[in-house]
């Protein structure tokens, strides 16, 4: 029954469509919710750069026009003639000469902000990346755990068969065959639990690549023994491209500039002002033409302690803008060389554990030996089986654990480092 179980298993697997980790991500990074953000912000980011530089140089104009009717009639200047009917068009403009640098403390704060888009995208691409990697992992992890389950199985039939021969020849007594069936029943209970995990997993993956219903993964190739980077040149590296710092370095020259903007209003305003001015008794109006030009200077006086608190906020901004900076910065030792151990700990794990799987497989071999031939416990047969199935799902859990800690380095240093590695 198991068998058949197992077949009609394969049948569904094979059926299934399937993604490999550079499809998952090509297709899964621009659906996630974070990242479509992130885009958004650096189109307004880009939009406010160019209204920052066209500030400097252009002036802002305003186009209007009326029509208006009178019950009474009143003597129009233009035609002199009285009339009961008006019209006007006007275009309005106006350029700030000097302000103080207002209009340049707005230029370098709206280029911070879209730096800081920009490194807020990268961020949102890696983190996006590697929740598609986590999906990506536990789909081949749990596949293969499946395998380890299923082994158990197989194994555990084919004890029962051994351990029933003995019985019936007296070789052994009737627990040694109820211990086996034991352990079989169990092995059954891990292979259903990892095909639910297994079908979670892959129903997971479909929804981060943006499909709805399973997915399997295409399997990857083996892990490096090494990164291509060594310790101290992640660490300059994630300090000058590090998305995080990044941020965080906008962030304050963003405070700083609108620091200097509150600052400027205490300076007086210079500017130009110019109309005209099209008037008449119909549509369109062209009786009466008229262009003015006007220069003025404005000096902000006192405006109930507005400016001061507008300064002490944007002062107060600056400052924790600042410590957040310098605190990124001093705990950047700290954060790669955590994220770069981790690799370094599960690879030499993963070694360890291949190891322990020949070591456990190899005692299997002998305790199912000695127990053929009479010179074993069943127990001690169940206990190497264990130490086998344990040793094979060890290996599964660090090669993953490896891979995930390359993708939370790379998180943090906004780019790939293995070369069969895609982009997301």
């Amino acid at each position: 029954m198991i068998g058949l179980l197992l077949a009609l298993q394969v049948g569904v697997v094979d059926s299934l469509p399937r993604v490999t980790l550079a499809e998952a991500l090509g297709q899964g990074v621009r659906l996630e919710p974070n990242y479509v953000r992130s885009l958004n912000l650096i189109n307004t980011a880009e939009w406010g750069r160019t209204a920052a530089l066209s500030a400097l140089v252009l002036p802002s104009l305003n186009a209007s026009t009326d029509y208006t009717l009178l019950s009474t009639e009143q003597f129009f200047l233009g035609t002199g003639q009285r009339t009961n009917s008006t019209s006007s068009a006007r275009l309005d403009g106006r350029l700030e000469l000097f302000t103080g640098g207002r209009k340049l403390a707005e230029l370098s704060r709206a280029r911070a902000e879209l730096e800081g888009a920009q490194a807020s995208e990268l961020q949102a691409r890696y983190a996006a990346a590697l929740l598609i990697e986590n999906a990506f992992y536990d789909v081949l992890g749990l596949r293969q755990l499946l395998d380890v389950a299923n082994a158990r199985y197989g194994r555990a039939e084919e004890q029962l068969v051994v351990a029933r021969a003995r019985v019936v020849s007296g070789a052994a007594v009737q627990s040694d065959s109820l211990q086996i069936r034991l352990e079989l029943n169990q092995a059954r209970v891990s292979v259903l639990r990892a095909e639910a995990a297994l079908l979670s997993s892959r129903l997971n993956l479909g929804r981060r690549v943006g499909r709805r219903g399973a997915l399997d993964a295409v399997p990857l190739p083996d892990l490096p023994l090494e990164i291509p980077l060594g310790l101290p040149d992640a660490i300059t590296e994630a300090l000058q491209q590090g998305p995080d710092y990044r941020i965080a370095r906008a962030n304050e020259r963003q405070a700083e500039a609108l620091l200097r903007q509150r600052r400027a209003v205490y300076f007086p305003i210079l500017f130009a002002q110019g109309s005209y001015t099209l008037s008449d008794t119909s549509w369109f109006p062209s009786a009466v033409k008229r262009g003015v030009l006007t220069f003025g200077l404005s000096l902000p006086i006192w405006d109930n302690a507005q400016r001061e608190l507008n300064v002490a906020r944007a002062r107060a901004t600056r400052e924790v803008s600042r410590a957040v900076r310098e605190d990124l910065e001093r705990g950047v030792d700290a954060d790669v060389t955590t994220a770069y151990n981790a690799f370094v700990t599960a690879r030499a794990a993963l070694d360890l554990e291949r190891e322990a799987v020949l070591v456990a497989r190899e005692n299997f071999r002998v305790q199912d030996t000695r127990y053929r031939a009479g010179a074993s416990t069943i127990l001690d047969l169940l206990e190497a089986q264990d130490q086998l199935t344990a040793a094979e799902a060890a290996v599964v859990t660090a090669d993953y654990a490896a891979r995930l800690a390359v993708a939370g380095l790379e998180a943090i240093l906004g780019r790939r480092l293995l070369k069969d590695r895609t982009e997301p």
